[in-house]
């Protein structure tokens, strides 16, 4: 999500171009050749969307643009054409400059809060202020660099083996893949909503009416506000369909405790359903939650992840405890909650 599930916003800002193109034939320095293969799961898949799953360090922009450079050899041929289909057991060899965006994906040594693992994926519980994926502003210290400072291997998963996100500012858990299948198994698990997540929310103001609420309301870009999400009507604005499940916990005439299940997998979707049921979580400013008690960043944490295992079939049911900062809150206005 960059926001409570899967779908992950569009790539990073184009590197800047940093020589000559490789048409050319000059020497660069800095110049390095990646040889990719691709692999049967590619088979018959645009070129640009093949490079960017075979070199995920750049963005499919990046790609494109050395595509359109003659960078890309195919076979030992010049490749210019970004809808070119690829097969399998094609060599595809590409020259390559250092950007910020490669450069990001190195290894760092971070603390990371591993809640299961096995020789297939692991479950990591996120803390809030930690950055999942590069991206300007962000190109260090991210979920992604400590994944690669603790397992080399991780660098030949795209992206880690990370397959779905959380907002910088939500906390709770998160699946990794340990390998490429493993990878794209949890990938159509999650789109076939096979994966049960869901998540603990204080919002503002009294809760009324029934404790369970459903909302269908389709998310997409704030027609008002390019930094925000917005339901919309997809008659008049792009979005794509989002359902949340609501339950009530506990609340007063101030706060409310709410879990919140995903069915699907949008930017932003607890936060912006929250906000047009008018219960903005507690200090998610973008979406009118004013600060509340000792928090300072949105009131939202996974505290639940529960699926079956893609390797061993085994239910996986994986939980993670409120946050300190959420635990102060919960006190701060004098709400029980057991954890349930």
């Amino acid at each position: 999500m960059a926001g409570d599930g899967l779908q992950w916003p569009d790539e990073e800002s184009e590197p800047q171009d940093s020589g000559e193109a490789c048409a050319s034939g000059q020497a660069d320095a800095d110049l390095e050749l990646r040889q990719v293969e691709v692999s049967a799961v590619q088979h018959q898949v645009r070129l640009d969307k093949a490079l960017a799953e075979l070199v995920p360090e750049f963005s499919r922009s990046y790609l494109q643009q050395l595509l359109s450079q003659g960078c890309v050899r195919l076979n030992d041929q010049v490749a210019h054409k970004p809808a070119h289909k690829v097969r399998a057991g094609d060599r595809v060899v590409v020259e390559m400059r250092p950007t910020q965006q490669s450069q990001a994906f190195k290894p760092e040594q971070l603390p990371l809060d591993v809640v299961y693992e096995d020789a297939h994926l692991l479950v990591v519980n996120k803390p809030a202020g930690l950055v999942v994926h590069p991206a300007p502003g962000n190109w260090s210290g991210t979920l992604l660099n400590a994944l690669l400072g603790r397992d080399a291997q991780a660098l030949q998963v795209p992206r880690a083996g990370i397959v779905h996100r959380l907002d910088k500012d939500t906390s709770g858990l998160m699946v990794v893949a340990r390998s490429r299948p493993v990878m794209d198994a949890l990938v159509r698990m999650i789109a076939a909503r096979e994966v049960s997540r869901q998540y603990l929310a204080l919002a503002w103001g009294r809760w009324a009416g029934a404790a369970q609420r459903v909302v269908q309301a389709p998310i997409g870009r704030d027609p008002r506000n390019r930094l925000r999400m917005a339901t919309v009507d997809l008659q008049q604005h792009p979005g794509k369909p989002a359902r949340t499940d609501f339950e009530l916990l506990v609340g007063n005439d101030e706060v409310c405790l709410v879990r919140c299940t995903l069915h699907t997998g949008r930017t932003h979707q607890i936060r912006v359903h929250m906000a047009s049921l008018r219960h903005p979580l507690v200090a998610d400013g973008l979406y009118g939650g004013a600060l509340g008690g000792v928090l300072q960043r949105q009131a939202l944490h996974a505290f639940r992840l529960a699926f079956q295992h893609p390797v061993t079939g085994q239910a996986m049911e994986l939980r993670a405890p409120l946050p300190a900062d959420m635990l102060q809150a919960l006190d701060f206005w004098a709400l029980g909650y057991n954890g349930g």
